[in-house]
């Protein structure tokens, strides 16, 4: 059930039939009336822009089209009252039932209270993290991960077909410098003092893998020239720390359908492929760039390369693909890869990249427009960084890493859900401050403890009632009669969790997850505002004492609350809790 969806559909048949009776014409498109929750609570349940948007095209006065449209609101059993407001918006109150039966449905529904068809099964590629394989996954790769993964599952819960995907980097410069690193670290195993030299990676986490190559090759690749053990400890090297990250991600919670390789697109002529795709589009030339804006590096020179006319597809400057020596620039492989995304038929395509790959938005976006004629849309959603606090100052670097806070390090402090939450707790593109108390703290500036304490708080209730004798079963909870819900603190629980399926369903379509968290937190503090007006006014406690019926009512409601907090949670990838402890 999707109630502002429904009322939507009120207006709208009320649109149609004003064009039958020729209160207005016949050529209208209705695509931008909206109906949502009023900025000002007092001022109803509902407000709908139509008249405003339609006011133009019609040629009338909007408030002459509201009140029109108010009269034939109103003979519906479910608007107690539409008023028109300034200019010609209409405010909207609906009848109690309606909101009555907003958590019947919710009950009904369960876990789906609030699942959508909007995507139509629609197939999604969300293509998060991909970090370089050479150590372990960092504080800003943590918020990437929770950011991405908790994208899939919103995408997933409206309707869209998605595959959650990392592309591992394995085909640059960076693979040949862990593969060096490695190598100190085996001769260090060999009983040997490595020689970690600036630029290697000096971080304790790859002792193991110098152990296990001793273990695996003995002695045998000491002494020997590079050449001879580059390539097989690049790739020994390689599986150790994707096998590092998969555990990474394991304790974040975060799976993934589809590792894709990027050495894959290097001498199997897929990006080759791609960029004669391109070519056979016109797209690929050979040219000589302008000098960078602002101040030229003085070993800048004019050199002809191959380049990828990206300009025609959004981009300020045309992007070089291969280099004056004949190699491949590192976009070209990208290129390649977003070919294959779209070879594998996907309709639409999310990447999730940290905030210092602003500049490669542009030049990525034309890629794929121009490989897909423009059929395939790309979103980029960047994350930007996160600080990290503890005892009021900068949270120090992990000796693990080496020159980096680690993944495991912010999870091990706070647990997976406590870190996913507050990592939600702000739009992606905006920085985030991580104190390690705060995200700890019992109270209600804490939104994950906020959230979480009010679904124990239900739960609470259902094992007091269970006590007391009341029954408090689906089938019991979901007869109740809930005409008794007539308090407005009450009904402004029901008028929260009436905005769930609307919510849920914006928050897809700008993929935008955050905003689960944010109505989480909204949803909670109004339950928080009924359970402490309970403490003052006995007729709004959840439990009355000798009359089940009211009791069950009123648990009706709270379990409703439950239903959408599990189901929000579940999102974001957090385990609702029964019991705080």
């Amino acid at each position: 059930m999707n109630l502002f969806s429904d009322i939507r559909g009120l207006v709208i048949d009320s649109l149609g039939a004003m064009q039958q009776t020729g209160d207005l014409p016949g050529d209208l498109d209705f695509a931008n009336v909206t109906v949502e929750p009023p900025r000002d609570a007092a001022h109803g349940d509902m407000a709908t822009n139509a008249a405003m948007v339609l006011a133009k095209p019609a040629g009338k006065k909007p408030r002459d089209i509201a009140e029109a449209l108010a009269g034939r609101l109103t003979a519906d059993a479910r608007i107690v009252s539409a008023e028109v407001a300034g200019p010609g918006f209409l405010n909207l109150r609906l009848d109690p039932a309606v909101w009555q039966g907003v958590l019947r449905a919710a009950l009904e529904e369960g876990a789906d209270y609030g699942r959508s068809q909007m995507g139509q099964g629609k197939r999604v590629n969300v293509e998060y993290v991909s970090a370089n394989p050479t150590g372990p996954l960092h504080v800003g790769h943590t918020r990437g991960a929770v950011f991405g993964d908790a994208l899939a599952s919103l995408l997933d819960f409206v309707g869209y077909d998605v595959t959650r995907e990392y592309y591992i980097n394995d085909g640059g410069a960076q693979v040949d410098v862990l593969a060096r690193s490695s190598y100190e670290r085996y001769r260090e195993a060999c009983g040997l003092e490595p020689e970690i030299a600036e630029g290697l990676y000096p971080g304790d986490y790859l002792i193991p893998v110098g152990e296990a190559m001793k273990a695996k090759y003995g002695e045998s690749l000491l002494d020997k020239p590079e050449g001879a053990w580059l390539d097989e400890v690049r790739e020994f090297a390689t599986e150790r720390m994707m096998d590092l990250i998969r555990e990474d991600l394991a304790q974040l919670g975060v799976k993934m359908d589809v590792f894709f390789s990027e050495k894959s697109l290097y001498g199997t002529g897929r990006i080759e492929a791609a960029l004669e795709a391109l070519q056979n589009k016109g797209l690929i030339y050979e040219g000589v760039l302008e000098p960078p804006k602002g101040k030229v590096p003085e070993d800048w020179e004019p050199r002809e390369q191959t380049l990828f006319r990206s300009t025609a597809h959004g981009d300020d400057v045309d992007r070089p693909v291969k280099k004056s020596d004949g190699s491949w620039t590192y976009f070209a492989p990208d290129i390649a890869y977003h070919f294959d995304k779209i070879s594998r038929g996907f309709d639409a395509l999310i990447d999730v990249f940290g905030a210092d790959h602003g500049g490669y938005v542009k030049r990525m976006k034309a890629a794929v427009s121009a490989l897909s004629d423009g059929k395939v849309p790309l979103d980029i959603k960047l994350t930007q960084l996160v600080k990290l606090f503890k005892n009021g100052e900068p949270f120090k670097m992990s000796k693990r890493a080496g020159t980096f806070i680690t993944l495991r390090d912010v999870v091990d402090q706070v647990g997976p859900d406590v870190t996913r939450f507050h990592m939600l707790t702000r739009k992606n593109d905006a920085p985030l401050d991580f104190d390690f108390d705060k995200v700890m703290e019992q109270s209600k500036d804490n939104p994950v403890f906020y959230v979480q304490y009010a679904h124990a708080r239900v739960h609470s209730v259902l094992r007091k009632a269970g006590e007391a004798g009341i029954a408090v079963g689906e089938a019991t909870l979901g007869a109740a009669d809930l005409g008794k819900l007539d308090h407005e603190a009450e009904l402004a629980v029901a008028k929260k969790i009436a905005e769930w399926p609307r919510l849920v369903e914006t928050a897809g379509r700008v993929n935008e997850p955050h905003r689960v968290a944010f109505y989480l937190y909204e949803l909670a503090s109004e339950f928080h505002s009924l359970w402490n007006r309970g403490n003052d006014e006995p007729a709004l406690r959840f439990l009355q004492e000798g009359d089940a019926a009211t009791s069950q009512a009123k648990i009706a409601l709270a379990r409703s609350v439950a239903v959408v907090i599990s189901a929000g949670l579940g999102i974001l990838g957090v385990t609702p809790v029964e019991e705080m402890r």
